[in-house]
């Protein structure tokens, strides 16, 4: 019945983008069934639009059955100008952040009221590591998440701050402290979190800001605990977001 209600009236192409748009980081892996439910499609329509799919290459069909993302997406991706630039601009800086930590290094920029990971370095210590390249988590419960909320628009801020969801027993989900911790952030430069995205896992993060002066993204490290190490870890990712902010600029003059 919902399928056909959300069928009516709409093109082939948003039948289409439905289909791809049922996937995200959570459901990387989706039966025929479950993206028909997922996308609000009739079965009939769904087989004969994922076949098209997958003839064309957006998805690919695995030996069990189930469909992923399809290695043609990512071609088209790596072809978007603004994340891809900001990612070769910042790679050097993530390697020297990850070879003077040693722990995992992030670069994430906004996506609507998520975050979106366009880079990761997998670090030495056994911390849990709920993200990777491509991933889109919350803001609220993320370090580069939270360096990114504190300075995007208000609207956005409101629509974060009416959907704060619990993922572990110390997500922040009471509006008010959060929009505490995001003054702080402005006021301090860097945000943090304890185990509010996955149990074991800290982070904290430092915004990166283009030649404009505007927050364009963020860089993050995960590690287990941040008490003994928290100063260290700012410099460290201060010294990075520097060489970052100062390759966007050079990049920005010869435009």
């Amino acid at each position: 019945m919902a399928g056909n209600v959300a069928e009516h009236g709409a093109s082939v192409t948003a039948r289409a983008l439905r289909l791809l748009g049922a996937f995200d980081y959570a459901h990387r892996r989706l039966s025929l069934s479950d993206l028909a439910a997922r996308a609000e499609l009739p079965m009939p329509t769904a087989h004969r639009l994922v076949a098209e799919l997958v003839a064309w290459g957006a998805l690919t069909r695995e030996p069990a059955g189930s469909y992923v993302v399809g290695r043609r997406m990512w071609d088209l991706g790596l072809l978007a100008p603004v994340p891809t630039t900001l990612r070769a601009i910042a790679s050097p800086f993530l390697h020297d952040l990850y070879s003077a930590t040693l722990a995992t290094v992030h670069l994430a920029v906004r996506d609507g009221t998520q975050v979106l990971y366009l880079d990761s370095l997998r670090g030495h210590a056994s911390v849990p590591i709920v993200s990777g390249v491509g991933s889109r988590l919350p803001m609220h419960a993320t370090g580069v998440g939270k360096a990114l909320l504190a300075f995007a628009p208000e609207v956005v801020v409101d629509e974060v701050l009416a959907d704060l969801t619990r993922i572990t027993p110390y997500t922040i989900t009471q509006p008010g402290r959060l929009r505490h911790q995001l003054r702080r952030v402005r006021s301090d430069g860097f945000a943090h979190t304890s185990e509010e995205m996955s149990l074991g896992a800290c982070s904290i993060a430092v915004p990166v800001r283009s030649s404009a002066g505007e927050v364009v993204a963020a860089l993050g490290i995960v590690v287990a605990d941040l008490r003994r190490e928290r100063s260290r870890l700012v410099a460290a990712l201060r010294v990075a977001v520097r060489g970052v902010e100062r390759s966007i600029a050079e990049f920005d003059s010869v435009q």
